[in-house]
Formats: C-alpha cells, sequence, structure tokens
C-alpha cells in the first residue's frame, strides 16, 4: 500500500535551534531514541531532539523505496516494510526498540546480513541535511539512477552527527526472501572457516554465520529450492530462529558478561588465534566480539596483528573508541568538518576528541 505524508515539513524548529546555537556558538548533541549512546565518546553539548521531526514521507512497494524522517522509530519503519512483504536487508540492531531511523542511519551499524547484502550506506539513497551553517540541503534523491550527491549521503551515513543533523532519509528496501533455513552445526572456528569459504565458491545462499560456544548457525535465504538444496548439502540439524533475533538484540548470553565488549573488524580469512577473553564470531568471522578484561593497548595490538581494527562498545573502556586514525586519514576528516560544520556545533568530539 502506497504511503504518504501529509503533514507540512516541521523541520523549522530543528532549523531555528541550529541557527541559535551558531549565534551562540553553543555546541549541540544531536540526539533520537538514544540508544546508542554508549558509542563513542562522551558529548558535552545542549541536546538537540529529532524525535517529533518523524513520519514516513513516502513509501510506494512497487518502487521498493521508502523515504523517513530521522525522528521515526526504527519498528515502525520495519512494521510497515513487513506489511508489504518487504523490508531493510541491512538489519540493523533496534537496541531495545527505541532506536530511530536517523540513528540507525548516523551510527551505520548493520546486523548479521551485512557481509551477504551490504551495510546501512549501501541502501541509503538520499538525505536531508542540517549543515553547521545552517542550510537545509538535499543530497541523493530517491531512485539509484538519480547519483547527484551520492557520495555525501555515504558519508554521513556512520559519521554519527558530527558532519550535519540529517533530517530524512531514502532506503532502497528488497522483498523478503521467500524460504529462510535454520542450521548448526558443531565445528572449530578453523572448520568453520573453511566450510564458510567452500559455501561461498559454491554460491550457497548464506545470508547469516556465527560461531558460538562451539555451534557454527547459519541461516539460509533465497528461492525455496534452492534453498532446500543448501540445507540437504550442508548437512547439520535444525537451527534456532531465535537465535538470530537475540545475536541482533544483544541479548545472547555471551553479551551479559559483565567484562568489557570489544568488536573487532578483520579480513574474512584472518586466522583465529587465541584471544584474552570469550570470543563470537559473526559476518562469517569477519566482525569477533571479544569480552575480556584486557587493557585497549592489548585489544588493538591483537586487531592490528589481524589486519584489522578495534571499537569499544562499553561506554569509558577507553577515551578513544574508535580505532584512532592515521595522520593523513585524520587530516582529511578535519577537512570534511570545516567544510560542513565551520564552528563545529554538531556533536564534537563523539568520533574523535579533534573532531
Amino acid at each position: 500500500m502506497r504511503r504518504e505524508l501529509d503533514s507540512m515539513d516541521d523541520s523549522v524548529a530543528l532549523i531555528a535551534q541550529v541557527e541559535a546555537a551558531r549565534a551562540a556558538r553553543t555546541p549541540l548533541r544531536i540526539r533520537g531514541g538514544d540508544s546508542k549512546a554508549f558509542l563513542g565518546r562522551v558529548v558535552g553539548a545542549t541536546e538537540i531532539d529529532t524525535r517529533s521531526h518523524r513520519g514516513i514521507v513516502h513509501y510506494d512497494p512497487t518502487e521498493l523505496v521508502v523515504t523517513v524522517r530521522a525522528g521515526t522509530p526504527f519498528p515502525d519503519v520495519e512494521a510497515a516494510l513487513d506489511d508489504a512483504g518487504q523490508m531493510l536487508p541491512f538489519e540493523a540492531p533496534a537496541f531495545g526498540g527505541t532506536a530511530t531511523m536517523g540513528g540507525v542511519f548516523a551510527s551505520g551499524v548493520s546486523g548479521a546480513r551485512r557481509p551477504w547484502v551490504g551495510a546501512v550506506r549501501d541502501f541509503a539513497l538520499g538525505c536531508r541535511v542540517i549543515t553547521g551553517d545552517g542550510k537545509h540541503l538535499r543530497f541523493g534523491g530517491e531512485v539509484m539512477k538519480n547519483v547527484a550527491g551520492y557520495d555525501v549521503t555515504r558519508l554521513m551515513a556512520g559519521s554519527f552527527g558530527c558532519l550535519g543533523l540529517v533530517t530524512e532519509v531514502s532506503f532502497k528496501v528488497l522483498p523478503k526472501p521467500r524460504e529462510t533455513r535454520y542450521v548448526a552445526l558443531e565445528l572449530t572456528p578453523d572448520a568453520a572457516r573453511k566450510r564458510l569459504a567452500d559455501w561461498r565458491v559454491k554460491g550457497l545462499p548464506v545470508a547469516g554465520a556465527c560461531h558460538a560456544d562451539g555451534v557454527l548457525q547459519l541461516r539460509l535465504e533465497g528461492g525455496e529450492g534452492f534453498v532446500r538444496t543448501a540445507r540437504e548439502a550442508i548437512g547439520g540439524v535444525e537451527g534456532d530462529e531465535g537465535f538470530w533475533t537475540r545475536l541482533r538484540g544483544f541479548t545472547l548470553p555471551f553479551f551479559a558478561d559483565a567484562r568489557p565488549l570489544w568488536r573487532l573488524s578483520v579480513a574474512v580469512d584472518a586466522p583465529h588465534p587465541a584471544l584474552p577473553g570469550d570470543v563470537l564470531l559473526d559476518w562469517g568471522g569477519a566482525q569477533r566480539w571479544l569480552k575480556t578484561d584486557a587493557d585497549t593497548s592489548e585489544v588493538r595490538r591483537i586487531a592490528r596483528e589481524l589486519g584489522g581494527h578495534a571499537s569499544a562498545f562499553t561506554p569509558r573502556v577507553t577515551d578513544t573508541p574508535f580505532q584512532p586514525l592515521p595522520e593523513p586519514l585524520m587530516r582529511l576528516h578535519k577537512r570534511l568538518k570545516a567544510r560542513l560544520d565551520p564552528l563545529g556545533i554538531f556533536n564534537p568530539g563523539r568520533l574523535y576528541a579533534d573532531l
């Protein structure tokens, strides 16, 4: 069913608050549902709340595009898409159901399906942003062929609000898979890695691969015949659909451990050395969750040796929760910040102390 938002654009109040902050040179902390406040550095600034700026602006299932305002609750959008048999494929976590679409986009955190279909930024077609100059600009559009400003939209995804205040986003959506099956196999991490590599070569319809407690949990998605054939070829026993819900919601027993949580992003074929703590492997091994009391330097050393980087998902474990950037890359980030937010109003220090 086609949906269209009839009410007038109510971004005026947000623009006015940004203009007042510019005049007073007062920094702003952008918030939606605050479900991801634990990610990144603490921002000591006046709060600007996007939750009143909500609603599905445009959605026609035949176009495979949904345009939403930033304050729209993420579960509301998923429910609207589900009614039409469609979905946002990147499977972002809702973090207790309070996440907003602006926060989903600005954080860029993707779920278990990400290696097989793409990340949040891969499905973002366009956005509207209030810049540090108080201008309300539109980048990109609602169709894939409209690429004007497309790269700016991708820059905003995962920027944690440090480049501007996102007010609206257009996402490409996909039909839900016709068939989904869940499989569990008892394997070591190395054996699981080899089996996954073989299945990738064979083109099997894997849409989720997570190794926990000595068991490789698989999710297969696609056409009925293709999924059935793959299920027979893989073997194992029937898996638990609820596992994937708990993984997405960070409610597996693994995450209840009181030790700090680190996310290690590495190459999918990186080795599996002994790590100083408990490990859960997602994304076929490319995303490794680590519960550990090891200090920051040790965790980051391990990540570097594996050819990747580490981010802290527990507040105040370190003053640099995101991987420090090489100086040339940091200079580029500063130039982008100066161009879009010259007075440094938006979320100062959220990503890094110097941004």
